[in-house]
């Protein structure tokens, strides 16, 4: 089954996609073959994009706004669809996640909202394909936190260890996973580049420091470490989830003072914010035993918060997820891809603990997503491997273990 992972995060800066084959093995029907067809990225709309930074918390929005933002968001993700699938072969099913435009955190640390938008139909319309969509709500509405889902790909990849391991995604938030500990632990940890991103945004214009050139040049205020480090969130158990409600553009000022903020130095806000996101990821670490780190995401291409995360992680070593051949930029939308094939199938999308509820912190672990069109999956394509849906039947049912990757040699 073909499946074309679609996935935007909080930074804003493109679409994700993953486009994959995944087939039971024949031996083990608790092994799923990833094949990566095709990893990328497809622009998106810069009037798009502008729209949904000016939405953003703690800016007022109104409901003809977000209205006209999931049509644009739907757009911008169906003619990214459209574009991969012309220049790499078809899919049976796109898998999107959309772009979150509110998380709703209790003051509790319970969720009970979460949105994401990008109209399902507009991409079922521009490539012919249904679309599975909405893949936090179920886990919601099941009293889990909807995020973060990463945990289901990386026990699936990396669970059968014989040590610790403490898998990282460091995108506009961090969050972590831990496996090969017992039950998987998992949960954001706090910012990634999300201060960092919206603090030059605001300053120059810019969508991020490049390089952490400006970073560099600029001196950690230990004063206000001290301060943003004294976030009550930080305190919260795992699992636990946040978002731009939180770490909005008005954050730094509430936690730092007008006073204190404008005080400081752009270069040294900066290198403070790579300090905090250091910190607050090597203290998520450090209780929980993990015997090395094996991080992804956007966040470990800034050589200076790579630098600063490892000297704060030792000596716990600090890995790359391509080294182990997960691919760190598109791991995400390697796992909305996986989402969409449990969905399809009728299999959870969370992790079940030994208590039976979800990693999550969910009553249960649940199925994700919902389909457009609805009649579309009645019946599930047979693998291009098995010659008859009979033979297809009881492999696909199996619950997942183990998923195993491999790359084909993309088309030119």
């Amino acid at each position: 089954m073909r499946v074309l992972g679609m996935m935007s995060g909080t930074s804003l800066d493109a679409i994700d996609v993953a486009l994959v084959e995944f087939a039971r093995d024949h031996d083990d029907p608790s092994l799923l073959r990833g094949r990566l067809l095709h990893l990328g990225e497809e622009p998106f709309p810069e009037d798009t994009r502008d729209a949904l930074w000016a939405v953003l918390p703690p800016a007022p929005a109104d409901v003809a706004t977000w209205n006209r933002l999931h049509a644009a968001v739907g757009d911008a993700f169906a003619e990214a669809a459209a574009a991969v699938l012309a220049a790499h072969g078809g899919a049976d099913l796109v898998a999107t996640h959309g772009q979150t435009l509110h998380h709703g955190v209790r003051v509790d640390g319970t969720v009970h909202a979460t949105l994401q938008i990008g109209d399902a139909s507009r991409i079922a319309a521009a490539t012919a394909v249904p679309v599975l969509h909405d893949l936090r709500t179920a886990d919601v509405a099941a009293g889990g936190q909807g995020a973060p889902l990463a945990p289901l790909l990386d026990q699936l990849l990396l669970g059968g260890q014989a040590h610790p391991t403490a898998v990282l995604n460091i995108g506009g938030i961090s969050n972590l996973t831990l496996v090969g500990a017992g039950d998987v632990l998992a949960g954001d940890l706090g910012p990634g580049n999300a201060l960092l991103d919206a603090a030059v945004h605001a300053a120059t214009g810019r969508a991020a420091d490049l390089d952490a050139r400006l970073a560099r040049t600029g001196t950690v205020d230990r004063t206000a470490l001290a301060t943003l480090l004294a976030d009550p969130f930080y305190a919260r158990p795992l699992p636990r989830s946040t978002g731009r409600e939180h770490y909005d553009g008005q954050y730094l000022r509430r936690m730092l003072g007008e006073d204190s903020l404008a005080a400081l130095a752009l270069p040294d806000l900066l290198a403070t914010l790579v300090e905090l996101t250091a910190v607050t990821i090597a203290r998520g670490v450090a209780p929980l035993g993990a015997r090395r780190v094996v991080a992804s995401g956007g966040g470990i291409r800034n050589p200076l918060l790579r630098e600063r995360l490892a000297a704060r992680l030792a000596p716990v070593p600090l890995v790359d997820a391509d080294e182990l051949g997960i691919p760190a930029d598109g791991k995400e939308a390697l796992l909305i891809a996986l989402l969409g094939y449990l969905g399809a199938h009728g299999l959870p999308g969370t992790l079940a603990t030994r208590d039976g509820t979800a990693h999550t912190g969910a009553s249960r672990p649940v199925v994700l997503g919902a389909l457009t069109p609805p009649h579309a999956l009645r019946h599930l394509p047979v693998p291009r491997s098995d010659s008859t849906a009979a033979a297809n039947a009881p492999v696909d049912s199996t619950p997942v273990g183990r998923l195993l990757l491999e790359r084909a040699e993309e088309r030119a």
